[in-house]
């Protein structure tokens, strides 16, 4: 079963954290991130291979990624060494 958590708007985007329990007991972790309106929308979705102990981790780390994914898409070239 997927849960939706919180979303976070950032500019243009929207990012929206997405965890699965898994078979194990663990939590997966994806993250969408949403630009643009009506038939100019688009949706990436991340899939992550961090597994969690529990739902709410999976969120924050789901979070924190599609944020990091922003800050890389608009740092100037050459300003992300990590």
């Amino acid at each position: 079963m997927t849960h939706s958590h919180t979303n976070t708007t950032v500019g243009k985007y929207l990012v929206s954290p997405l965890t699965r329990l898994l078979d194990d007991g663990r939590f997966a972790a994806s993250v969408s991130i949403r630009s643009g309106s009506g038939s100019g929308t688009h949706d990436r979705v991340l899939r992550l291979a961090t597994v969690f102990a529990d739902h709410t981790a999976a969120a924050h780390y789901a979070t924190s990624e599609g944020l990091r994914w922003i800050h890389h898409r608009h740092a100037p070239a050459g300003a992300c060494a990590a």
